[in-house]
């Protein structure tokens, strides 16, 4: 059977883009073959250079309003993207493209504190704000609207009484680094047998 071909999207640092790469760097059923990310100076460029993943930088308008880096992706084989902490909401064509094969990671537990404008610290913000007694993380696939497509798995700790949005971050860190890639290789490997 040939190998999956997986696309990580990524705004920021990157520490997730690094887990899944480790995570499938010795596994030949699973490549990462891009990187694809929309700021010039994110902390991920670094990774995938050091790694040796091929990166583009991607302009908003074309994003967008084109169809075009869909066929970029279409001609690189690419099977599922990845959002790993990728700001941008996805145009609509790009989804009907890649159906069922799109994967995102949100830093709460979804349906709760999702939506435009609820990433990072913001998220942690509102749960302490709210008094939660716990968060987590939600792995989803990507539908037309913010942090809404069907759950996948999701990861729960709790939020203690003096709790800081910092102290929030770090639990929910560690949650997503010691899920993400798992669930992801989870995805492709039912999706493979469904195929097969």
């Amino acid at each position: 059977m040939s190998s999956t071909r997986i696309a990580i999207f990524a705004s920021g640092a990157g520490t997730n883009a690094q887990k899944i790469i480790d995570h499938f760097k010795n596994n030949s059923s699973v490549i990462v073959e891009l990187v694809v990310c929309n700021k010039k100076n994110a902390g991920v460029l670094q990774i995938a250079q050091k790694e040796n993943i091929p990166f583009i930088i991607i302009e908003k308008e074309k994003f967008i309003n084109g169809d075009e880096y869909v066929q970029m992706l279409k001609d690189k084989k690419i099977d599922f993207l990845i959002l790993a902490g990728f700001l941008w909401k996805l145009p609509v064509g790009l989804i009907k493209a890649f159906p069922g094969k799109i994967i995102n990671i949100h830093p709460a537990l979804l349906p709760k504190f999702g939506g435009k404008g609820m990433f990072g610290m913001h998220v942690h913000e509102a749960v302490i704000h709210a008094k939660e007694k716990e968060s987590g993380i939600s792995v989803h696939y990507v539908d037309e609207l913010y942090d809404h497509g069907k759950i996948i798995f999701q990861a729960k700790c709790l939020v203690n009484e003096n709790e800081t949005p910092e102290s929030l971050a770090d639990k929910i860190h560690e949650l997503e680094h010691n899920n993400f890639a798992k669930t992801i290789e989870l995805i492709i490997n039912l999706q493979n047998i469904v195929k097969t």
